[in-house]
């Protein structure tokens, strides 16, 4: 019996160590320190007024060009220009020997004087046709008249002789001169007839003469026309590229290579495409209003140029899915290169009150986008979030998942855990409200 009683009594001392020593294991996991606080950097989620923009890459194109050829054939006397130099619109830019022009129009204008002179002795003997027809004219209507009063004396003479009152000797005279002015009336309407006749064929004489006129007219106006065609100038304000022909060269009319060609600069294009479910929107907010771009040459710095959309092209380019646009910019400081390419922002409209985080708050997560929002008491929380559009200065609009005022983690995000306690190192600066 003694012996079984040692045998419980050493028992129950192993049982008390065990759990002697499960109470000190409990005790030492209780006391166990907590996880240190990540320290992080925060910004402030910010509702404002944001750009509705496009963003995409364009090049630079002149608003017009022209290749300057000659019009006629000649050698190039001088040239009067530098390549690369500015151009006013009526400089003059190259000249053409006129000698032999200038021989072709004084000899079209010596036509034109002979011509003229030889008109005005058509139209003095014209005049002086019509003055014979007047004269021929009269003598015609006095004859006739003579005519008549001597056919009423024969009348009357007729029957005074069958009365016998005048001898038939004194009727035959009346007679008699009667029908010599019958003779005299039918010369001169012969006379009347001539000049008509003539004066006709002088009035034909004065209209071919007349039609020779504005032929020589039109030969001197066209001498006149090849002689300043001999000074090639700018048909507008630009710049002129390099030089294709020198002093010297003989050219010949609208040849197939031009001798310079001039790009306008001012103004200019930024030419530049969209992807096409853009264009019901282009559309929509271009009927509201002009609509604003901008572009810059990549990695320069300053005041972004700004112009305006000025041409939305009538198809879709079926090969790119993409539709053309050109904005227009005054360029008056010579920014913009034909050929550049630069980088183009087209603003469609103002979207107000947006929820604003900068980008680098924004991670990626297997169930897709998520930001760590700091909590009153320090720790934090992991929460998707429904990602927006991306801005300028590295923000992005967030359209869901945060509010206006909580404050998200920029900088730190590797060692978070959702729950864990953090410091606020350094705040970031907010997104400024537009």
């Amino acid at each position: 019996m003694k012996g079984l009683s040692d045998a419980r009594a050493a028992l129950a001392g192993l049982l008390l160590l065990a759990a002697g020593c499960s109470n000190e294991k409990s005790s030492a996991a209780q006391q166990k320190p907590a996880l240190p606080a990540v320290p992080v950097t925060v910004a402030e989620v910010v509702a404002k007024t944001v750009p509705v923009q496009l963003r995409v890459i364009g090049n630079v194109e002149a608003y017009s060009v022209v290749s300057v050829k000659p019009q006629i054939n000649g050698e190039i006397f001088r040239v009067h220009i530098h390549p690369g130099e500015e151009v006013r619109k009526g400089a003059l830019l190259f000249s053409i020997d006129p000698r032999p022009f200038e021989a072709s129009l004084r000899q079209a204008e010596a036509n034109l004087a002979r011509d003229r002179a030889g008109l005005s002795q058509t139209k003095a003997a014209l005049s002086e046709k019509k003055a014979a027809q007047k004269q021929a004219e009269a003598n015609v209507a006095r004859d006739e008249a003579q005519l008549e009063n001597a056919r009423t004396q024969t009348h009357r003479y007729a029957e005074l002789v069958k009365k016998e009152f005048v001898a038939k000797e004194q009727y035959d005279q009346i007679r008699t001169n009667e029908r010599a002015l019958e003779a005299t009336v039918q010369a001169v309407q012969a006379a009347v007839e001539d000049a008509k006749a003539g004066v006709i064929a002088g009035e034909a004489a004065v209209t071919n003469a007349e039609a020779v006129i504005r032929a020589d007219q039109a030969a001197v106006e066209n001498a006149r026309l090849q002689l300043e065609y001999c000074s090639i100038r700018s048909p507008i304000d630009g710049r002129a590229g390099d030089l294709l022909v020198h002093a010297g060269n003989v050219v010949k009319a609208n040849p197939d290579n031009p001798l310079l060609v001039i790009n306008q600069v001012r103004p200019i294009y930024v030419n530049f495409a969209v992807p096409e479910q853009n264009l019901e929107a282009i559309k929509q907010y271009r009927a509201a209003g002009t609509l604003r771009v901008e572009a810059v040459v990549p990695k320069t710095s300053g005041v972004r140029p700004q112009g305006t959309l000025t041409f939305v092209n009538n198809a879709v380019d079926m090969t790119t899915g993409t539709i053309q646009l050109k904005g227009t910019f005054a360029n008056g400081d010579n920014a913009f290169w034909p050929g550049q390419f630069v980088d183009v922002v087209l603003t469609l409209t103002d979207e107000p009150d947006a929820l604003v985080v900068p980008s680098q708050a924004i991670q990626n997560g297997q169930k897709g986008s998520f930001v760590f929002v700091v909590k009153p008491d320090l720790t934090v929380e992991s929460r998707p979030v429904t990602v927006g559009r991306a801005l300028e200065q590295r923000e992005t609009v967030v359209t869901r998942g945060v509010k206006p005022g909580e404050r998200v983690v920029t900088d730190g995000q590797a060692r978070l855990l959702p729950g864990g306690k953090v410091v606020i190192r350094s705040a970031s600066p907010a997104p400024k409200e537009g």
